[in-house]
């Protein structure tokens, strides 16, 4: 036990605008969250206090208010926690035994709170965001990345048509109930007949209505095209900075969408409308991102910081995206590993799996072939059952469904 739980003296009360900015403590209700102010205070610490020791039992969670605090690991490294950091945002001890020995630096004043607060749910469950070594000089990515791990992400909204849909099917509604949430978006309903109608879908008499069209395609499948024809929005900005850049992704994504649900419905092992939305959502993450550099003052954006950070942060911050609007874990790996050529996440062909398969085939001929694999190399194009991958093959497969991908695209770029 420290000398600091011996005789411990308390300063003010603490606030409930501290307790807002502490994690996870953040996550609890408001209510929660002003019971605790009204009855905790700040716990005062004399400078060169040690506060505990390394491989000491720990019976409590510590958050640094004010002052500086040193820690000490068992290799002998140590480095400083100040108050208003994005480190005293968080626990400085949280687990069951210190792993460091920490000294107040100066009079210093903390806040002790039980251990179950850490098993508190996150509202973003993401771990760091890793900056590889040799982009260690980009300042953007690594003020993004404080952002990120301090979980001061901005999170697009899902289009609430979209949101109303889905909760409806989670409930197992009927056709026309889920029709009737599909027409309170006059555009959306209008968009989904002419999928219906789409070379993509064979069909001999048209959709007429939105009933017909939700009738020829099935609910969820659906569910899943609302999502991706109400996702326009979501690319949109009135920055002129990242206007231009929304509205390339969203049509390199529309591209990718079409070509992953051709090769799902060619492959016939995936569903098709499942494979459109992930090639729609996986590069979602990028949005946050470029948001989040349209906030920055002039002397922080720099053109070649911005190339170099979109590849690193688009995995991760999808995936937190996807798990926010509560996508199933099957497009959040997707979102994690549809970069990866190499990825082999299962022995069956996976929703993963068609979209490497469409953004390597998407990537042909824009990249240096040197820069590329064969696509006939990977492990995804060997789980394809019934068809054998070839670059001609899959370039003649591809070429005889253009058609039904620029209709589509029509289609969405509306």
């Amino acid at each position: 036990m420290s000398s600091t739980t011996k005789h411990r003296r308390f300063g003010q009360k603490i606030s409930t605008e501290i307790l807002e900015q502490l994690f996870p403590i953040r996550n609890l209700s408001e209510e929660i969250r002003q019971s605790f102010a009204s009855e905790n205070h700040v716990e005062l610490i004399d400078v060169g206090t040690t506060l505990f020791t390394i491989d000491s039992p720990a019976d409590c969670a510590i958050y640094l208010i004010f002052g500086s605090v040193k820690l000490t690991d068992q290799n002998g490294r140590s480095y400083t926690i100040e108050d208003g950091s994005a480190q005293a945002k968080f626990p400085i001890c949280s687990g069951c035994k210190h792993t460091t020995t920490a000294v107040a630096q100066t009079d210093i004043g903390i806040l002790r709170v039980s251990l179950k607060i850490m098993s508190t749910r996150n509202r973003f469950q993401h771990k760091a965001l890793p900056i590889p070594e040799n982009l260690r000089a980009n300042q953007l990515l690594a003020l993004f990345a404080d952002h990120y791990q301090n979980h001061e992400l901005e999170i697009p909204s899902l289009p609430e048509v979209a949101i109303k849909l889905r909760n409806a099917i989670q409930k197992d509604v009927n056709l026309n109930v889920a029709v009737n949430i599909i027409q309170l978006d006059p555009v959306i309903s209008a968009k989904l007949i002419e999928v219906a109608n789409c070379p993509l879908y064979l069909t001999v008499v048209p959709a007429k209505n939105c009933m017909d069209a939700v009738s020829r395609i099935g609910l969820n499948a659906t569910r899943n095209l609302v999502v991706a024809l109400s996702l326009k929005q979501v690319f949109k900005s009135k920055s002129l900075l990242i206007k231009d850049r929304l509205e390339n992704l969203w049509k390199q994504s529309l591209y990718l969408s079409a070509l992953c649900h051709v090769l799902a419905a060619s492959s016939q092992q995936v569903n098709p409308e499942d494979a459109l939305l992930a090639g729609l959502v996986c590069d979602i993450g990028s949005i946050p991102f470029l948001n989040f550099v349209t906030n920055l003052p002039d002397e922080f954006i720099d053109e070649t910081e911005i190339k170099q950070a979109l590849p690193v942060v688009v995995g991760p911050v999808s995936a937190t995206v996807l798990n926010e609007w509560q996508f199933s874990e099957e497009f959040i790996d997707v979102a994690l590993n549809s970069r990866n050529w190499y990825q082999n996440l299962s022995d069956d062909l996976s929703l993963t799996d068609i979209v490497v398969l469409s953004r390597l085939h998407a990537l042909i001929g824009k990249k240096a072939t040197s820069e590329l694999p064969s696509i006939a190399a990977i492990p995804a194009a060997s789980k394809l059952k019934g068809m054998a991958l070839s670059p001609e093959n899959t370039l003649a497969l591809l070429h005889d469904a253009k058609n039904k991908i620029h209709e589509a695209l029509a289609i969405f770029s509306r």
